[in-house]
């Protein structure tokens, strides 16, 4: 537990030596190609095959996250973060469509792509350690653009999946 605490609050690495502050930083070609960020940023209660050594929910870091609004605040920095490297902005309330939309939207929504696992583990980590109302926000514009754009390419076994993620 200790060890996500503390790397949320910004004071430990991860497994790898980076800290979130240097992660959030990263361009979206890395966010990409590096593939054992997104347990560390998004926690779920699963062990992870990709990165066995990453953290995983307990009651305890569950608890953390209920009760300390830094951690939340920063789990919604990378929320926020993940949102624009998939061509989407967090403001006021709302997810929008970001203005890097239609160069983002080609590396996960007009197919099924690894990116999509990445989409659910974001909704589980949120609705889990707090940040319930933007898990379902999150969910809701995705289901909005599936139905307002013509090149969704993403599988109904992924819309389950999202679903499902929300509890």
């Amino acid at each position: 537990m200790r060890k996500l605490t503390l790397f949320y609050i910004g004071s430990h690495p991860d497994h790898q030596g980076r800290y979130l502050s240097e992660i959030l930083e990263q361009d979206d070609t890395w966010l990409e190609v590096t593939h054992d960020y997104i347990q560390w940023l998004f926690p779920t209660k699963e062990f992870s095959r990709v990165t066995p050594n990453a953290p995983i929910i307990t009651k305890e870091i569950e608890a953390a996250f209920l009760n300390d609004e830094l951690l939340r605040n920063h789990l919604k920095a990378s929320f926020t973060r993940l949102l624009s490297f998939y061509g989407l902005e967090y403001s006021s309330g709302e997810i929008t469509k970001a203005t890097n939309w239609n160069d983002r939207k080609e590396n996960w929504f007009t197919q099924d792509t690894h990116n999509n696992l990445r989409i659910t583990r974001i909704l589980k980590s949120l609705f889990c350690l707090g940040l319930e109302t933007d898990a379902q926000l999150f969910y809701n514009f995705l289901i909005s653009l599936q139905q307002s754009e013509k090149d969704f390419g993403i599988t109904s076994l992924t819309l389950k999946y999202w679903k499902e993620a929300l509890g």
